[in-house]
């Protein structure tokens, strides 16, 4: 299956869960999947990752602050 690049809206953005995979993030950022992995191996990567095992995970408020999104009010 071929992988695709999505364009996320800002109330996508706002529905992801707490932490998405890397797939996903580099999705958010227009990345293709060969750089992204390039960039969270040699630990250049645009927001901060967290490495279970073999899997990246990135922290969506993370994410959206990079993109200069705020934060949804909480309540």
């Amino acid at each position: 299956m071929a992988w695709e690049r999505k364009t996320f809206t800002i109330h996508e953005l706002y529905d992801l869960p707490a932490a998405v995979d890397l797939m996903t993030a580099a999705q958010v950022l227009r990345m293709g999947r060969t750089t992204a992995y390039k960039l969270a191996r040699s630990g250049r990567f645009p927001c901060r990752l967290l490495h279970y095992g073999g899997t990246y995970r990135v922290v969506t408020a993370e994410l959206l602050e990079l993109l200069g999104v705020p934060l949804p009010a909480s309540g």
